[in-house]
This record gives structure tokens, C-alpha cells and sequence, in this order.
């Protein structure tokens, strides 16, 4: 046979006497047994011949061939793969997609993680326009996260998790957001519109950066008609997890492609402008931690010489950093310290970021609830009392609100008068029994308590009209072939966004007769910057 023997013998073969006695003769003559081990019997698969390997090695080459033409691939991760696993990174206009080509040549990216709750975020966001508009790059806009659903640690203290870390969980919880129907841009909650103004920073939606570049379907992130025919105009050839793959490598990704910066706060303070960045000194606590919470001594860097013009990650298309939070502890930034800056550039948007209002919709809805609910002169609180560290400060969190209410009641014209109060608080209204809280709801003779939650008619209205403002898309690059309909009908995104939250604070931005906060909630701080510019004309308001 050609081809080897069959697989098996047939069950009915029986050998013929004259065939027995051929193989006994070839038996005797056979030499004598060595001592060497005898050569093991031939196989009995089948192997196919030459000319069949040869096509069929023929056949997997052009198959591949017609696959990277289409742009079908599915990578699970980038260390091992080859230049049509990633199209977006090759210069070959035959291999790359021709949505990578609607991004603007001259532009460069940069990427980052967000994590912990909404006013983190918030500041992770401020941090990274800085930097994007001192590296000359066009940043990425993200969605906003859930509560706490990534999480950094606690910095320089403790341990962190490592940035590529950091990326790959940011990037599975975008994925998560988007699959659910549950996508909400930060710049759809964040009004960027005085900062873009500026033109000293570019911007664009992740949802356009990653149908783009990554050839995502984004449908189900969309809850509008701009939304809607942006994805209905670009041919999906990516998937998330090869977009997430690329972003979230902890190594470089085809020179030229996607750079990781490895810096993160155990290790780097970023800063720009400063004249001698050695002379400056680091705390001996900052430098030196203790062995069992850290390892990493920390430096200061000047961002633009680390990855800007000559160096490394100047010439990478997409610049991902883990996270750019940063806070002050011992009297010093953990991560990016730009306030010292002498850069006409950062100063500019320092004091921009003074105030980043909320979108009109949602600042447009608390007024509404407080000149149709509320329609009086009233004093906010806001009593944080259910994460993290605030569980250890019941105590000391009801004391300095029983004070504070106290000293407006001995201020009131009138001592018959109600005091309205506008109460915002994690704690459910089922679980105020045997509370401070319980007792001024209980003291109907005094006060008058107003709260919101998420089946108030304003907040349900205001979701739904919401879903199809599309702040965030509009704030940022849009492909100049986009034809809109306005007429278009969304069917993907029937998830209403919360936006309880936020209309809570511009309701608080308005209390005329005063605020108070819990200690140490970044919530507090973002209405006390609310209240200090006044974005409330109602806080104007006077007792009568």
C-alpha cells in the first residue's frame, strides 16, 4: 500500500495454509535474535502522502490570508501574536482596517484607568487632561464607573495593584457596562465644554475610539441617534477583548503602536515646569516606607522629558497609564503634583478645573426640584454613613449635624417658622429608626425634611430625556462622514442611567440657609466648590 496499512484488519480475514507456510519459511531464515532491543512495529495510522500535506498547508495559507483581508480575528492577548492579530499598529494600507483611517493622522492617544467612586473619578479625570494636553495627545474619555467596582488600594501606604493590572480590570468593567446596556460617559454627567473651549486639550469618546480604532460593535452602549448611526456606519471587525487585550498589555505593543507607562504612585510623583526636580525634597516617610507595606522608593519626574518629544513613548499612537488618581497626604501629592507648575499651559486648566459643572441636564433638573418641591429657603445635609471609613463615625457624623442644625434654628426670624431640610444620605429611609436621623423625620413640629430618590418623577424624566443629549460623544472627535438621524430609533440602551446623585448635589449647591458635609467625603467637597461659585442663584435666597 501507498499509503500504509489499513487501520484495522478486515473481521472476516483468515490467512490460507500456503500463506502460513511462506511466513514460517521467512521465520527460519530469519537471523538470530541480538541482545538489542528490537525496532518497534510500524505505525498503523495513515499517514497521508506528500501531496496531500502539501495542500492542505496550502489550503490553511490561503484561508489565513482571506481572513486577514477581512478583517476577522479574535485575538485572546497580544504577547504571542502576529501583526494580523492587531491590523490597527501595521502601516500596510492593505491590512489595516479602513476605520482606523478616519482617525486623524497627526493624532496620538492616551489611555488611563479610572477606579473607586464618581468624585474620583472625577479628579483621576482632571489629572489626565493635564497631562494629555502637556504630552500633546487627544485623551479618552471613559464611562463612569460603579461604585468601587475597580479598586487602586491605598497609596503610597499600602499595596497597589500594578498599572497594566489596573487597565485589563478598567477595561472589563467597560465591557461589562457596555453589554448591559448601562453605558454612561463621564463627559455625559461632567460639563467639559469650558475646558474643550480652551483648545489647549482634545478629546474623544471611548465609544468612537474604540469602534475605530478596534472595530467594536458599540451598539448596545448607545442611547441616542448619534450613537446609534455611528454604529450603524462602521463595519464591525474587532472584538472587545482584542481592543482590551492591546490597552491593557503590560509591555510595549509593536513600536509604534500602544506604550505602557509602568510609573504609578508607589514609585513616581508626576510633575511638570519645575526648575531643579532633584533638589526637591521627598519626606523620609515617602521614600523610604516600610518594608512590609511597600518596597518602592518614590521620585519626583518630569512627565514631558519621561514621555514626551525624544523620548520612547513619544512616537506610540496609544499612551496607557494605570491609574492617575492622586491625593494629598503628609502635605504632598501621592501621584501627580502639577500645582507648582510654572507652565502657562497647566495654569490655564487649573483654572478651569476650579468647577466642572454638571451637564445642563442634570444641573437643569435640580433647580427644578427646588423651586417646584422644596420652595422655600432651606438647608442641606449631607450624612454619609454606610462606606468604607464613614461605618466607624455614626457618633461624631450625627453630632456635627445636631450642632450645626441647632445654630440655624437660633438664627430663624421667625422661631414658629419650619425648618426645611434637604437630606442626602446612603442610609435607607426603612433603616432610620433609632437614628438621629429617625428623630428629626419623627420631629414634624420643627422641620421639614425633603429627600429624593430614584423613583421621584424629576429624576425619572430627567434620566429618560437624558439618554439622548449624548454630551459626552458630542464633546469629543466625531468622523466628518456621520450622517445623524434624527429620527432614528434606539433600541439597545433600556437601562435609565442613575443620575440620583448628582441632582442631589445641585439641590445642595442651592440651600440658601447653609450646608454641612460629612468629613472626609469627596462628595462634600465637590458641593462645597458648587456653592462657592454660586451655580445656584437660588442660594441666594434669604430667610423672610
Amino acid at each position: 500500500w501507498k499509503c500504509g496499512p489499513p487501520l484495522s484488519p478486515s473481521p472476516s480475514f483468515r490467512p490460507s495454509r500456503a500463506l502460513m507456510a511462506v511466513m514460517r519459511g521467512r521465520m527460519a531464515n530469519a537471523p538470530a535474535r541480538s541482545n538489542t532491543p528490537a525496532s518497534p512495529p510500524p505505525s498503523r495510522w495513515w499517514f497521508p502522502s506528500y501531496t496531500v500535506l502539501l495542500f492542505l498547508m496550502l489550503l490553511v495559507y490561503a484561508f489565513s490570508n482571506y481572513s486577514a483581508s477581512l478583517h476577522l480575528f479574535t485575538p485572546f492577548s497580544v504577547h504571542n501574536a502576529s501583526i494580523l492579530s492587531y491590523p490597527q499598529c501595521t502601516s500596510y494600507p492593505q491590512v489595516r482596517p479602513v476605520s482606523v483611517d478616519e482617525l486623524p493622522t497627526a493624532h496620538k492617544y492616551m489611555f488611563y484607568a479610572p477606579h473607586s467612586g464618581f468624585n474620583n473619578q472625577v479628579g483621576e479625570l482632571k489629572n489626565a487632561l493635564l497631562i494629555a494636553a502637556l504630552l500633546n495627545r487627544t485623551l479618552i474619555l471613559p464611562p463612569v464607573f460603579d461604585h468601587h467596582a475597580v479598586w487602586l488600594g491605598s497609596c503610597p501606604k499600602y499595596k497597589v495593584h500594578e498599572p497594566h493590572q489596573m487597565r485589563s480590570s478598567a477595561w472589563a468593567h467597560i465591557s461589562e457596562l457596555i453589554r448591559s446596556g448601562r453605558y454612561v460617559a463621564i463627559a455625559d454627567i461632567i460639563d467639559l465644554s469650558q475646558v474643550i473651549s480652551l483648545s489647549l486639550v482634545q478629546t474623544i469618546d471611548l465609544r468612537v475610539f474604540s469602534s475605530l480604532w478596534c472595530g467594536v460593535d458599540i451598539g448596545r452602549a448607545c442611547s441616542g441617534p448619534l450613537c446609534s448611526s455611528l454604529s450603524k456606519s462602521i463595519a464591525a471587525w474587532g472584538t472587545l477583548e482584542s481592543c482590551g487585550a492591546l490597552l491593557s498589555s503590560p509591555k510595549v505593543v509593536h513600536t509604534g503602536c500602544v506604550y505602557a507607562v509602568k510609573d504609578d504612585c508607589r514609585t513616581t510623583i508626576w510633575t511638570s515646569g519645575l526648575l531643579d526636580i532633584d533638589s526637591l525634597d521627598l519626606h523620609q516617610q515617602f521614600e523610604e516606607l516600610d518594608t512590609k507595606k511597600a518596597s518602592h522608593k518614590r521620585r519626583y519626574r518630569d512627565i514631558i522629558e519621561a514621555l514626551g518629544p525624544g523620548s520612547e513613548a513619544a512616537e506610540s499612537r496609544v499612551l496607557t497609564f494605570g491609574s492617575l488618581f492622586s491625593s494629598e497626604y503628609k502635605e504632598q501629592q501621592v501621584h501627580v503634583d502639577m500645582h507648582t507648575s510654572k507652565d502657562t499651559k497647566i495654569n490655564a486648566l487649573l483654572k478651569a478645573f476650579k468647577l466642572l459643572p454638571f451637564t445642563p441636564s442634570i444641573h437643569n433638573a435640580g433647580k427644578l426640584y427646588v423651586e417646584s418641591k422644596i420652595r422655600k429657603p432651606f438647608f442641606c445635609a449631607q450624612v454619609r454613613l454606610l462606606d468604607g471609613q464613614f461605618k466607624k463615625h455614626w457618633d461624631k457624623t450625627f453630632s456635627a449635624l445636631k450642632a450645626h442644625l441647632e445654630r440655624v434654628e437660633s438664627q430663624k426670624q421667625n422661631s414658629s417658622e419650619l425648618l426645611h431640610i434637604f437630606l442626602m444620605t446612603d442610609l435607607p429611609y426603612s433603616n432610620w429608626t433609632g437614628t438621629y436621623l429617625g428623630e428629626l423625620a419623627a420631629n414634624t413640629s420643627r422641620h421639614k425634611l425633603h429627600f429624593l430618590d430614584d423613583k421621584e418623577e424629576i429624576v425619572i424624566d430627567t434620566a429618560r430625556n437624558f439618554l439622548r443629549r449624548e454630551y459626552g460623544l458630542r464633546s469629543g472627535f466625531l468622523p466628518q462622514r456621520l450622517e445623524v438621524s434624527v429620527e432614528s430609533t434606539v433600541q439597545h440602551s433600556s437601562v435609565l442611567p442613575d443620575l440620583l446623585l448628582y441632582v442631589e448635589q445641585v439641590v445642595c449647591s442651592c440651600a440658601s440657609l447653609g450646608f454641612i458635609g460629612t468629613s472626609g467625603s469627596t462628595i462634600a467637597e465637590n458641593i462645597a466648590q458648587l456653592r462657592n461659585v454660586s451655580t445656584c442663584t437660588n442660594a441666594r435666597i434669604s430667610l423672610q
